[in-house]
């Protein structure tokens, strides 16, 4: 009598029981795991997937009264988080790569972030070179060419590391 109560506990609180597994603890497990190899295909996995975590949080936080009408909601949930998480899927890969990426990537969405800057900064070709040498006669030519430097090492390192997702990995 104890155990089928138990087990009608169980089956009708699966998700709350399997969520936090599916969706929480083996992905930081496995992000761990990831973070001591050397494998950028495992790194670029799991940083996906809490991308993709954080959205469903962010849609779950959003939509709560909403999705309160939709007894199926926690067993999609979960059903989805398994989609993602297990690695023979490979599921939080094939959605950044086909939605998220391309949409980040799209020229449009970089004319949203757009900030424009103040008109006539450098308004003649002579402004930018009166500006290093005010920069030069204030700190030194050491410190000019430290930050040219600097400047240089960080473009390099943006355009190196630009590509999240690398089509040899045949995702």
């Amino acid at each position: 009598m104890g155990s089928e109560n138990f087990l009608t506990v169980v089956a009708k609180n699966f998700d709350v029981f399997a969520g936090p597994l599916v969706a929480l603890v083996y992905p930081l497990y496995a992000s761990i795991k990831a973070i001591e190899t050397k494998s950028r295909a495992d790194d670029q996995q799991w940083l996906t997937y809490w991308v993709l975590y954080s959205l469903i949080t962010l849609f779950e936080l959003t939509f709560a009264k909403l999705l309160k009408w939709f007894p199926i909601w926690p067993y999609a949930k979960l059903i989805a988080t398994c989609w993602l998480v297990l690695p023979s899927f490979n599921g939080a890969a094939y959605v950044y790569k086909h939605f998220i990426r391309p949409f980040y990537m799209s020229p449009q969405t970089s004319q949203i972030w757009y900030i424009p800057r103040k008109k006539d900064i450098f308004s003649k070709p002579d402004d930018v070179l009166t500006a290093a040498e005010k920069y030069i006669e204030e700190h030194g030519t050491e410190a000019f060419e430290r930050m040219i430097s600097k400047a240089d090492r960080e473009a390099r390192a943006r355009r190196s590391n630009y590509m999240i997702f690398e089509e040899d990995y045949g995702y």
